[in-house]
């Protein structure tokens, strides 16, 4: 039965990556290998000799010795577990993700706009990059890209230009989620997980994350194609809202201020999530009878001046598929690490993968194991991998495994259009042809991470 649901998942996976060429959205073959693999594992329950009993962190070496009953008890126990865990990390997108499009309701990222004057196209390369970069580190990569590149579409004519512009982005933005709590999923899944704390993600990828973003920028910049200047856009903008900026700073400051409640409170990232999006939408609403035009109004009712709530707007523009995407493939995970599947992975992966030297907790672990994880986020999704990661070892809270495994599966997605949720969102939002990105952009990417790794075995001795 462990064969099956190993095929499962494998077919699934097959199915997530060619979603272009099946033109099937990546969330249905989620869902469908996450009720599958739980399914099977009801129905072999009795034909399992181990089980990973995550409520307890235990692996129960003598799970053939319980009866039908209690295995189906178990079952259960860990399945309830494991949507715990999840939802947790779903309401913490959820939340974002609404604070984010609040922001939006109010033109607050219009601010960011007009901060951009140049025509030069090496200087607006840098912009968007750094921009980037220091967005997805507060608003996370995938909103991050998506809000750059609405602004690209706005200000840039040129699509194969944009296209370029685009790419670029989804480096520097996944470059800047790696080093923050809410800058990128895997990470906010291993600082909920207790895997790593705030501190130690800036000391320890930080500077690894820069060198990221920064080397395939330099490199671009040398290319002939971001040489001269370019036609801008030149109709009429979005106006800017008298609350515009307002929003666009308490909604930041917002999402910032949930690792802060998270350390004074010592409870999960959720809980602070929420309360910034009670806040946020407490002025929202204050705000809202301020911003007064027929873009608020109800089109059936505008006589009637009925207004639409700021946070019922937001809810209906996050992205949902996206959040069941990640429920499905958590999920999926999960059931392969309850029958101590990843264990076994993780055992093979220590005895056959040759060590570079590193010593954690007093045992041998590659680096090469880890960088290996960031070049397969590249084409497998990242947030299975880190999912996986998360059974396969036990390290402790702040060990630099985490760390480094945080930097390389956030970045190596960069590598392929399809390996990070910025990358997908881009290839979306500008119909960005897989060969096309794999020619242009995905080289820059091999460089950043490479460098960007070499910067982390360096700095990690000092922490």
């Amino acid at each position: 039965m462990e064969a099956v649901i190993i095929i499962v998942f494998i077919t699934g996976y097959l199915a997530i990556t060619l979603e272009h060429s099946l033109k099937i959205d990546k969330l249905i073959p989620a869902l469908v290998m996450m009720a599958f693999s739980w399914a099977l594992i009801s129905f072999g329950i009795d034909d399992f000799n181990t089980w990973f009993d995550s409520g307890k962190h235990a692996l129960l070496s003598n799970f053939e010795a319980f009866g039908h009953t209690e295995k189906m008890h178990i079952l259960e126990e860990t399945l309830l577990h494991h949507l715990g865990k999840t939802a947790e990390i779903l309401v913490f997108l959820i939340g974002a993700m609404t604070i984010v499009e609040i922001i939006a309701y109010f033109n607050g990222f219009s601010t960011i706009k007009n901060f951009i004057k140049t025509k030069k196209k090496t200087k607006l390369l840098w912009i968007f990059a750094v921009l980037a970069f220091v967005l997805s580190a507060i608003i996370d990569n995938l909103t991050a890209t998506i809000v750059l590149i609405s602004l690209l579409q706005k200000i840039i004519h040129d699509r194969k230009m944009r296209l370029w512009f685009a790419g670029l982005i989804v480096v520097a933005a996944n470059a800047g989620g790696a080093f923050s709590p809410i800058g990128d999923v895997t990470t906010t899944m291993l600082w909920i997980a207790n895997k790593v704390s705030t501190g130690h993600l800036f000391g320890y990828l930080l500077l690894p994350s820069i060198v990221c973003m920064v080397v395939p920028t330099f490199i671009a910049s040398r290319l002939s194609v971001f040489k001269g200047s370019l036609e801008l856009e030149t109709g009429e903008s979005e106006p800017t809202g008298r609350f515009s900026g307002t929003m666009l700073y308490l909604g930041l400051a917002a999402i910032i201020f949930v690792p802060i409640f998270k350390m004074a409170t010592h409870l999960p990232p959720y809980v602070g999530m929420m309360l910034s999006l009670g806040v946020v939408a407490i002025f929202a609403e204050l705000y809202s009878s301020s911003k007064f035009s027929l873009k608020d109004l109800d089109k059936e009712n505008a006589e009637g001046h009925v207004i639409h709530s700021p946070v019922h707007v937001a809810l209906t523009k996050i992205e949902l598929p996206s959040i069941l995407f990640f429920l499905g493939i958590l999920m999926a995970v999960a059931a392969l690490e309850s029958l101590g599947i990843l264990f076994g992975f993780a055992d093979w992966l220590k005895e056959s993968t040759p060590a570079l030297g590193t010593e954690i907790a007093g045992a041998e672990i590659s680096d090469l194991v880890v960088l290996l994880l960031g070049v397969g986020s590249a084409v497998i999704d990242n947030v299975p991998l880190v999912a996986a990661s998360l059974g396969m070892f036990s390290q402790p809270l702040d060990d630099q495994l985490w760390h480094f495994i945080a930097y390389s599966a956030g970045t190596g997605g960069s590598m392929l259009i399809i390996g990070s949720a910025a990358g997908v969102v881009a290839m979306g939002m500008e119909k960005i042809n897989f060969f096309w990105y794999l020619k242009k952009i995905s080289w820059l990417a091999l460089i950043g991470f490479l460098a960007g790794a070499v910067v982390f075995f360096f700095t990690r001795t000092l922490f």
